[in-house]
């Protein structure tokens, strides 16, 4: 799977731990930064990654800030976009089967690399349930997004 991923300052360090453990799973990572702690303004790494998965250009995409929260929101205006904020493993699967989601956002400041990796693993290996009564729920939210 190709996946994009991007932190800002204060996710830069849980970032620089997931890439490798992806790339020890076989995945291709696009890394869009950043790689330090200087302040930096998490919109501008949202963005690629968005445009990315959007684009087809990879599957899926990961964010991490400190808490997850700015960057799941600013992901969460993409049309096409599908962010969830995750600090648990129930929801990292509940995310994938009942919402089909295509970014997963996370905090550095809430939960530690073990914690963030069991999330990616599920994330990853975890299907769309496909069930109707999910999938109309997916279309309403995308009929959302053609009204504004």
């Amino acid at each position: 799977m190709k996946i994009a991923i991007g932190a800002d300052h204060a996710g830069y360090r849980l970032k620089d731990v997931v890439v490798p453990f992806l790339e020890s799973l076989g995945h291709t990572i696009e890394d869009v930064g950043c790689d330090c702690a200087d302040s930096v303004d998490y919109p501008d790494y949202s963005i690629p990654v968005c445009e990315m998965v959007t684009s087809g250009k990879v599957d899926r995409g990961i964010l991490i800030c400190g808490t997850g929260i700015g960057m799941s929101i600013a992901a969460n205006k993409y049309k096409g976009i599908r962010c969830a904020l995750v600090h648990d493993a129930f929801t990292a699967k509940a995310t994938r089967e009942h919402n089909d989601t295509n970014v997963l956002a996370m905090g550095e400041r809430v939960i530690g690399p073990g914690v963030a990796m069991d999330i990616i693993q599920i994330w990853l290996d975890t299907s769309f349930s496909g069930n109707e009564r999910h999938q109309n729920r997916i279309n309403k939210v995308t009929a959302i997004e053609s009204q504004s």
